[in-house]
């Protein structure tokens, strides 16, 4: 089930749909991401929400980077054998494809954005948005409530749903693959459902109930990427509909969160790295919203409700990273604040859920997932420290007072259920279906030395029975941004490498926010570099404890990610064979000092403000992937950038492509004859969204790339692929 949308740790990056979808399935298509978002897989015997990242973090709000493809030169001629060789890969590759997206039912099914509320299921069913009485939410019988087909969109899909509390209206956001722009309907319920009102781009939105019964809708208007309104509607004989807020400060966006027990709708109004909340009365909506803590630079917090009293996650005081405090809930400012629970040093506050008696943390500790469990009458502290493999948590919607479900999952591995039971104070594993991959494949958690000594996890993934991991191709993944957690969702397609002998690596460093707050600070303005030393001596390090050669290497990101892979590119070509970028931001300076385009300004906590501070203009010069490209030997690179992506300039990431072919065929003619000079491609595909994580097109194209640029032998991805939907 689709959970509410959580305020911790979570924003509404709407820039990358779909996160962690497993398989792409027409016209049952979701954020995040977003988000990346919110589908689940269904496995007959064993129900498993679909593999994402959790829905998006508040601290990993970030710029994500914005068919006709170019190449630096021309190919040296393909021997007829060859050409037919890859034809006949491709076929068998679109085979697996078609059966992937034509997988009987009985297998896996795709489902949507859902929601439980009182005794119904709210989901979407081909193209409509539908209910079903709880028990029978697995069985064909369903009420129509709204045909998305009215909208006359393009493969329309529910991005979000929200039932207003007496069930007389229910609220959903419906987007498409290839745009950002989202339509919010509400559907009146009554023996004939009928659309009452829409309203265009909308973020994010929650009902409460006034004092007479009636229902309010508050919702945040979109408007060029960035959020800075709220508004109110009501509906029936008394409809209006009027702005409620707006911010004045262009850095800052707005979005809303009912707190779990729905006492309170809190707006939450944050940049980077502040943020102020105010309170909306769940039973006064009409009264004036009451400020928790006016913003102060560098503090953030976020909040929750229970029993009169708020919990609030902040990042205020020594040290500077999340802890948890509480406040009664009519004395809300920050001198009144008690500190109720604090976190170890390296750790991330992944999500926090609030119970009847209990708060539940979700933990990343050092890399390793924990779960701590408060009991709110004893202050009572139960750690579990999760299973090794355990690369990412996924959240489950739940209304049991008694239970606490989640699901973990790894790049390799899909979801798999948790239930901590109260009662029993214990953790149950789901029982059933084991993964095969338990036994054929390991995960290593190791750590590099960077430059000024400090060390930077990596996380490993390999076959067991491999041998001689040295002359294995290696698959290096990085991002080292906006204090947001490289995604090590599971994806199908890196089970495939690896079951095809592939070591993967996922390194951890700094300006992401594996370790907490202060690893992205120290990877963010002036300490930019220190993401780039970081993924260098990741890659050395691995080559040196004997996984892979720089001639097997190959290193992929998306997004902001590309900055840091440029600037390897750049500084250390030597290393590395061939690189995937996707939708990269690879023109910071240009970029930065265009006020002028949507996220700019959202961004200077991140990269600095060169148009107006020459320290931070001087410092992005020295990484900046397109200010340093220059005459020298670069590893092939394929890049896929989306024609109408919002989030960069298209025309930043051509720059890129073209100065670089040009770089490459100056080096290339000094040179001289018998030297091989690296693809460099550019693959533009159709559309507006930022990152479409499962296009099987890009997929195909990606993985062709790797295996044509080591000189592999693609045969037995394909084996591995069919292989796959066995298990």
């Amino acid at each position: 089930m689709q959970q509410k949308t959580k305020l911790f740790l979570q924003a509404l990056k709407y820039s990358i749909p779909h996160l962690g979808k497993c398989m792409q399935k027409q016209h049952l298509n979701h954020c995040n991401f977003a988000d990346n978002y919110y589908s689940r897989i269904k496995l007959k015997k064993c129900h498993l929400t679909k593999c994402l990242q959790n829905k998006p973090k508040i601290s990993e709000l970030a710029r994500n980077i914005p068919s006709r493809s170019f190449s630096c030169k021309d190919r040296l001629p393909i021997k007829q054998e060859n050409e037919k060789s890859l034809s006949e890969n491709m076929d068998a590759f679109e085979k697996v494809r078609t059966k992937l997206e034509t997988q009987p039912q009985e297998e896996y099914e795709i489902i949507n954005a859902e929601v439980k509320h009182g005794g119904f299921v709210y989901y979407q069913e081909g193209c409509c948005l539908v209910r079903s009485k709880d028990e029978e939410a697995d069985n064909d019988n369903y009420e129509v409530l709204f045909n998305l087909e009215e909208l006359k969109l393009d493969q329309p899909f529910i991005d979000c749903i929200r039932v207003a509390p007496d069930e007389k209206y229910v609220a959903a956001k419906i987007r498409t693959e290839d745009s950002e722009a989202s339509i919010c309907v509400v559907v009146k319920l009554s023996d004939q459902p009928v659309m009452e009102a829409s309203f265009p781009n909308v973020s994010s939105f929650e009902w409460v109930k006034d004092e007479e019964d009636e229902d309010v809708l508050f919702y945040t208007f979109q408007r060029n990427l960035r959020c800075h309104d709220v508004y109110r509607a009501t509906f029936g004989d008394n409809k209006r509909n009027e702005r409620f807020y707006t911010e004045k400060d262009p850095s800052y966006f707005v979005f809303l969160y009912l707190t779990k027990d729905s006492r309170f709708l809190t707006i939450n109004i944050m940049n980077k790295t502040t943020s102020e909340v105010w309170l909306i009365d769940g039973l006064s909506p009409w009264d004036p919203p009451v400020l928790i803590q006016k913003r102060i630079h560098g503090v953030l917090y976020y909040v929750e409700h229970r029993d009169d009293e708020l919990y609030i996650l902040t990042n205020v005081g020594e040290p500077t990273e999340f802890k948890l405090m509480r406040t009664a809930a009519d004395t809300p400012a920050i001198m009144n604040w008690d500190l109720f629970f604090t976190m170890k040093r390296n750790t991330k506050v992944v999500d926090l859920d609030m119970f009847k008696d209990h708060c539940v943390l979700f933990l990343k500790h050092s890399n390793l997932l924990y779960v701590n469990v408060i009991g709110l009458a004893d202050d009572s502290v139960r750690s579990l420290k999760l299973p090794p493999w355990a690369c990412g948590f996924i959240m489950d919607t739940n209304s049991d007072p008694k239970n606490c479900p989640f699901q973990l999952c790894s790049p390799i591995r899909p979801p798999k259920y948790y239930t901590y039971k109260f009662a029993e104070g214990k953790l149950f594993e789901e029982t059933g279906h084991e993964d095969p991959i338990t036994k054929t494949s390991r995960v290593l958690r190791l750590e590099a030395k960077s430059k000024d000594g400090k060390l930077v996890p990596m996380t490993i993934f390999h076959k067991t029975d491999s041998e001689d991991l040295q002359k294995k191709p290696l698959l290096v993944h990085v991002y080292g941004a906006y204090g947001m957690d490289l995604k090590m969702n599971f994806r199908p397609e890196r089970r495939v490498l690896v079951d095809d002998g592939w070591i993967l690596a996922y390194c951890h460093v700094r300006g992401g926010g594996e370790l907490g707050l202060q690893w992205h600070a120290d990877g963010r303005l002036t300490k930019k570099l220190n993401g780039l030393a970081d993924l260098e001596a990741c890659i050395k390090t691995l080559h040196g404890q004997g996984f892979s050669q720089p001639s097997l290497t190959t290193l992929t990101a998306f997004s902001a990610g590309g900055v840091l892979v440029g600037a390897l590119c750049n500084s250390s070509p030597e290393i590395l064979r061939a690189v995937t970028l996707e939708a990269p931001f690879l023109d910071v300076l240009n970029t930065m000092m265009d006020t002028t385009l949507p996220l700019t300004l959202e961004e200077l906590e991140e990269w600095g403000n060169p148009s107006s501070d020459e320290k931070h203009k001087n410092y992005i010069k020295r990484y900046c992937p397109y200010q340093n490209i220059k005459p020298q030997h670069y590893p092939s690179i394929h890049i896929t950038a989306y024609e109408n992506d919002e989030r960069v300039p298209l025309k930043g990431i051509v720059n890129y492509t073209e100065k670089l072919k040009e770089a490459v065929m100056e080096h290339t003619k000094d040179t001289g004859e018998g030297y091989q000079a690296p693809n460099i491609i550019l693959d533009i595909q159709p559309g507006g969204n930022h990152v479409i994580e499962d296009s099987h097109k890009k997929i195909t194209a990606q993985i062709k790339f790797l295996y044509e640029e080591l000189g592999l032998d693609s045969t037995s991805v394909f084996e591995d692929l069919k292989k796959y939907l066995k298990f």
